[in-house]
């Protein structure tokens, strides 16, 4: 599996301003290929580099291999946007959203990441440090630090390009490394987790992970973010642009609970039920005030930390369809609505059994990923 490794670097003044001009140049370079990309309709890479190679080397001052790293960087983002307005993403077709996106070029930001492989970066494991190609030369001796763990994984997995990024003044490495799956088990049962606002995930043991506490901390930034936007003043601009610590700190607790949900499956041997959430945005109808609290529910990412975690593991993962797993009764099977008495309550009309409905919905897809694995592997 490929997973990604950070490490924070520490350049002298000059090294940093070296770089900061790198990234300045390799994007004034990137906007360059976006816009003649988007004019000739031309998106494959090697197509583009006819267009634009010689010129961006030449105007921007790029060395060969920072020039077609530049030329990928953009297919790469036409790519995902042509993606993204195929899925139906960023609007229907003839929507106006959709018609801003599609009646400009895509653009980078100054300091836009810029990608490196190894004839532009090379490591030094043993100092710590890295050389790198920038505008003004190369730079050697760069110090870089990181966890003990992050830097055994990449002196020994270190696979492919890497990312130079600043972000709050600070400078970063992202390195691709690539690891083994642990060979995964046969799992005796699975473990069902249920994705919820109130509850983040609840599995089918009983465990509870409030979304309590991030809950309250998005309605305080977006009361934040509504007093700013309302100020329309220089400084309260500058302050939105900075504000990135909900995302962080989302994805924080989502690294806690899916820790926490492979731990359990792992100790007791047994395979990871999810629910299949593809799609529920576009599916579930809610009122207005609800809306923003289900679009800032970061539920993928909660799933895919579960996934290559699992994978790390040898733990067994497996979707399962989530219909009615909120008004099933995971003791008898009986299905009504009116089972489903509040968010917390759950009392089947049927047999009479009760839980908290989340518990009770976990069960059912802890049921529903035993079933699929048995069909899946009946073989």
């Amino acid at each position: 599996m490929k997973l990604v490794v950070q490490v924070k670097l520490l350049p002298t003044p000059e090294q940093a301003a070296a770089m900061e001009a790198t990234l300045h140049a390799a994007n004034r370079a990137a906007n360059l290929v976006a816009k003649i990309a988007f004019e000739r309709r031309c998106f494959r890479n090697f197509d583009l580099r006819r267009h634009t190679y010689d010129r961006i080397k030449a105007e921007y001052a790029l060395a060969a291999q920072a020039a077609q790293h530049v030329i990928k960087k953009v297919c790469d983002a036409y790519r995902t946007l042509h993606a993204g307005l195929a899925a139906g993403n960023l609007g229907k077709p003839g929507s106006p959203r959709r018609a801003r996106i599609e009646a400009r070029p895509i653009s980078f930001r100054p300091l836009a990441a810029q990608p490196y492989d190894d004839r532009c970066l090379s490591w030094q494991h043993d100092a710590r440090t890295v050389s790198i190609w920038t505008s003004a030369g190369r730079l050697k001796g760069v110090a870089f630090t990181g966890s003990a763990q992050q830097l055994a994984l990449l002196a020994a997995h270190r696979r492919g390009e890497s990312d130079l990024i600043c972000r709050d003044g600070m400078w970063f490495l992202h390195a691709t490394v690539e690891v083994a799956d642990a060979p995964a088990t046969r799992p005796d049962g699975f473990l069902g987790v249920d994705l919820g606002i109130a509850n983040i995930a609840t599995t089918s043991t009983g465990t509870r992970h409030s979304g309590k506490a991030l809950n309250a901390v998005r309605h305080r930034n977006r009361e934040l973010r509504r007093r700013l936007q309302a100020k329309q003043t220089r400084s309260a601009k500058r302050l939105l642009k900075r504000r990135r610590k909900e995302a962080r700190f989302a994805a924080h607790v989502n690294h806690i609970i899916a820790k926490s949900i492979v731990t359990e499956a792992e100790r007791t041997g047994r395979g990871i039920a999810l629910e299949d959430l593809q799609g529920i945005r576009e599916r579930v109808r809610l009122r207005k005030p609800q809306r923003v609290t289900l679009h800032s529910w970061s539920f993928h990412q909660l799933g895919a930390f579960v996934g290559y975690k699992a994978a790390r593991s040898g733990v067994a993962v497996i979707h399962v369809d989530p219909s009615y797993t909120s008004q099933q009764c995971s003791h008898c099977g009986h299905v009504d609505k009116n089972n489903r008495t509040s968010q917390e309550t759950f009392a089947c009309t049927s047999c009479g059994f009760a839980e908290h409905a989340d518990v009770n919905a976990a069960r059912n897809i802890a049921s529903r990923g035993a079933a699929g694995w048995a069909v899946s592997h009946a073989a």
